[in-house]
């Protein structure tokens, strides 16, 4: 059988057809997101503030589907911008005469702000942060003679503050409501078990096993906005973070039925219970009690029945939530990785500033924006990214000419030109709605399109300035190719066994929990489940990266492997009723620093013999945890 990463293009092709695809709640983003951006182009042009292109990206960008999010991400870029600014003023004076302090200023800052979100939980924040200092510094080339400092500031500031002012306003009027979201993600999550159950074939799970692994993490975070802005009452509140945990619990106990633990009425008997409750939730209802506390027949549709107890209940099971994260990764001062990334990335957005300002062709000015934009921490996931923004550009630089030469002439009003901007953002927009695998394609396609007819205040036919930003765009994206796969490639293999080590060490904290609490830790096994689907994921990215870089086909094997065997001892560990060996826990606790270093001497591995499982467990489940672990063991060695 042909491996998928030795066929790229078929493969992409594929599952891009399948993420263009619509979903529930799509539309409903998109058109709110195509609305705001003719509101911020409308808003730009009629009060002539500069760069209305930039301020439409940041909507597209930034703008959720919770309307709340959108309010907080909106106050929390407002209140950055503003401290940015006020700190950059006397940067911005003291390298306002001097090209070359500025170069080794926003050099400095650049490549600080990288690491520090490379190696903590701050993320690609810190890439927007280091593009502000950039853009901010560099915007004095731009600004009109006399008092270049104050009007560089202002432009910057007013470039950022007044989408996001709007886009506040927006979310407050016309966003989703947080609430119809979270009743929507409840909804989806018993539609996928019930038809889990409901169905038979091998591709009944994939529904189910996909929203596992996007875990609960953004769900159980608009569950606590609900209660933090008192979005509904108190009591209220409780109910929709207990429906959140116990439509996730739902999920994970119909996973982790075996094929065979249930007769055929027994599954068609839970599928009605399922529907049962998702009607009165569409109703507006709470479930009935029946629903709730129907008879189990079996200890697998215990697990299930015990889940819809919980379901639409105000008061559920306690959640005992995952351990906090620390602010910076473990290894944010020994991994050489995170330096290397702030180094290439900074390197290759300074590149383009020496290239544009050398040849005196701010028109290409461009090409640094997408430095930091198109920079990711291994090799596949730049050039995956890169691919996406490529053929965004070109679609994007398409429409955006095709309008100038056939829409804009005909055009004679700000009006006119707010309709284009909704036209071509609904066309971004929908794609950038989609998961991560084409999201940075509707980005980019945003991005060309603004920057092709958005200058000056008003329809615009200067074809000179559209041909020159998306110049800059292919040049940036060309430099960050080159230092991704020349300078310091860090190879994708390296991420999935992080991800791989993350979830290892979760599946020992939860092997642990005794028998009558195990339950509990839901939001530990949400986090594992989501490790795991950011295994799944580098996956898909390995037929992006080259072949140099790749692992052997024995490695990917043994990677996916493990990973296959990481997900059902997960799931197999929390539906376990009874007592757990107590080697099972230090078997596994030695499995997450084996995979990080590709071997482990086998002595440490088997520092402790693990008693027989069939001593303390059914015979079934002991052989499978045993299966499973030998083989982990035997493959974290080779």
């Amino acid at each position: 059988m042909a491996n998928p990463a030795d066929q790229p293009v078929a493969t992409l092709t594929r599952q891009m057809v399948a993420d263009l695809a619509p979903f529930p709640g799509r539309l409903a983003i998109t058109w709110r997101i195509a609305l705001l951006a003719s509101l911020v182009a409308t808003a730009a042009m009629f009060y002539e503030l500069p760069d209305a292109a930039v301020s439409c990206y940041l909507v597209v960008f930034l703008t959720k589907p919770d309307s709340t999010e959108s309010c907080v991400v909106g106050t929390a870029v407002i209140i950055l911008i503003t401290v940015v600014i006020a700190l950059l003023i006397p940067l911005s004076q003291w390298t306002a005469d001097s090209p070359p302090l500025r170069f080794l200023t926003i050099s400095a800052i650049s490549f600080a702000l990288l690491y520090v979100g490379a190696a903590s939980r701050l993320g690609e924040v810190s890439g927007v942060l280091a593009l502000i200092v950039a853009v901010v510094l560099t915007l004095q080339f731009k600004a009109p003679g006399g008092d270049i400092i104050s009007t560089a500031l202002r432009y910057a500031w007013e470039m950022v503050a007044m989408p996001m002012a709007l886009m506040i306003g927006f979310s407050l009027v016309l966003g989703r409501s947080t609430v119809a979201l979270l009743r929507d993600t409840v909804l989806q999550r018993l539609a996928a078990t019930r038809d889990a159950l409901a169905l038979s074939g091998p591709s009944r799970l994939e529904r189910l096993r996909d929203l596992l692994r996007e875990g609960n993490d953004r769900a159980a975070k608009r569950a606590k906005f609900t209660r933090s802005f008192h979005l509904v009452p108190s009591s209220a509140a409780r109910q929709i973070e207990t429906d959140v945990w116990a439509s996730y619990r739902l999920m994970l106990a119909a996973s982790a039925l075996p094929t065979d633990a249930l007769t055929g009425d027994e599954r068609a008997a839970l599928a009605r219970d399922i529907q049962d409750v998702i009607d009165a939730l569409e109703a507006g209802r709470a479930p009935s009690a029946r629903d709730r506390a129907a008879s189990a027949t079996s200890s697998e549709a215990a697990l299930i029945r015990d889940a819809l107890a919980d379901l639409a209940s105000a008061k559920g099971k306690e959640i005992t939530p995952a351990p906090k994260q620390p602010f910076f990764l473990p290894d944010a001062f020994s991994n050489p990785d995170y330096p290397r990334f702030a180094l290439k990335a900074t390197a290759a957005a300074m590149l383009c500033y020496v290239i544009y300002s050398s040849l005196n062709w701010q028109g290409i000015h461009t090409a640094m924006i997408t430095c930091y934009v198109a920079s990711l921490g291994t090799t596949g996931e730049t050039i995956h990214k890169l691919t996406l923004r490529i053929a965004g550009c070109l679609i994007g630089a398409l429409m955006g000419w095709g309008s100038i030469l056939f829409l804009i002439p005909h055009m004679d009003s700000i009006g006119h030109l707010a309709l284009l901007v909704f036209a071509g953002s609904f066309v971004a927009a929908w794609v950038t709605s989609g998961n991560e695998r084409i999201s940075y394609a509707g980005i980019q396609i945003a991005l060309a399109f603004f920057l092709s007819i958005l200058h000056g205040f008003g329809p615009s036919l200067d074809l000179e300035i559209a041909r020159d930003r998306i110049i800059g765009i292919l040049v940036g994206n060309v430099v960050v190719f080159l230092m991704s796969t020349l300078v310091f490639p860090v190879p994708l293999e390296r991420r999935l066994r992080r991800d791989l080590s993350k979830a290892l060490a979760g599946l020992a904290a939860l092997a642990t929990s005794s028998a009558d609490r195990r339950k509990d830790p839901v939001a530990q096994v949400a986090a594992v489940e989501q490790s795991l689907g950011h295994v799944r994921d580098g996956f898909f990215l390995m037929a992006m990266e080259p072949r140099r870089l790749r692992p052997s086909d024995e490695t990917l094997r043994s990677l996916r492997q493990i990973s296959a065997d990481a997900e059902a001892l997960n799931r197999a560990i929390y539906a376990s009723g009874v007592s757990l060996p107590a080697a099972l826990a230090p078997r596994l606790s030695v499995l997450p620093a084996a995979i990080l270093r590709r071997a482990a001497p086998a002595g440490e591995l088997h520092a402790q013999q693990p008693a027989p499982l069939r001593q303390t467990t059914r015979n079934t489940q002991a052989d499978d945890f045993e299966t499973r672990i030998q083989r982990i063991e035997m493959l974290a060695r080779a």
